[in-house]
């Protein structure tokens, strides 16, 4: 299986070990960067990037999943699903790892380097490429919602709509504001 990672400096030596990993499992992997440490570099381009060739390469029918890392995972989740078909997801360990594929056909996955050792991040990594999509019809039936909506802003109606209950953002059921229901607003 082809595996495209990312990082920034927080997971440079953390991606650089377990790509040594993953070619020793006998899979291709291509490093999206960084390329050396710089405390100042920024994740963004590098977990973009490394997402746009997942897409790419699973258009082409070639098997492929990506990892991302940083300090937290989080901020590289969030950068890899900025790009469409992407389904990263934060994983924190084995059934996070495996409920992605499973559940949600994720097709990348982020981990923070600096919340977990490289042989957790081996367990993760390894469960997350082992385990198949279910393709129970529940599963895809969401995924496809995910897709609409990421294709053209479709949704399913909301159904407090029928009953006259829609609510506007930031509005409770009772027409105030969400701040005047919360206690502790300032």
């Amino acid at each position: 299986m082809r595996i495209h990672i990312a990082t920034d400096h927080a997971g440079l030596e953390f991606s650089t070990q377990l790509q040594h990993h993953l070619a020793e499992q006998g899979h291709e992997v291509i490093d999206h960067g960084p390329l050396e440490y710089d405390p100042l570099d920024d994740y963004p381009a590098f977990c973009i990037r490394a997402a746009q060739a997942v897409v790419r390469d699973q258009q082409a029918g070639i098997p492929t999943l990506g990892v991302v890392f940083g300090g937290s995972g989080n901020g590289e989740q969030i950068a890899a699903n900025k790009v469409r078909g992407v389904r990263a997801a934060l994983v924190w360990s084995i059934a996070t790892a495996e409920l992605a594929r499973e559940h949600n056909d994720a097709n990348v996955i982020a981990i923070g380097a600096r919340q977990h050792t490289v042989a957790e991040a081996i367990g993760y990594i390894d469960r997350f490429i082992q385990t198949p999509f279910s393709g129970e019809e529940r599963h895809a039936r969401r995924i496809a919602q995910l897709a609409a909506y990421e294709a053209d802003g479709t949704l399913l109606p909301d159904p407090r709509a029928a009953r006259g209950q829609a609510q506007e953002p930031a509005q409770s059921l009772g027409g105030e504001s969400a701040d005047a229901m919360d206690p502790e607003a300032g």
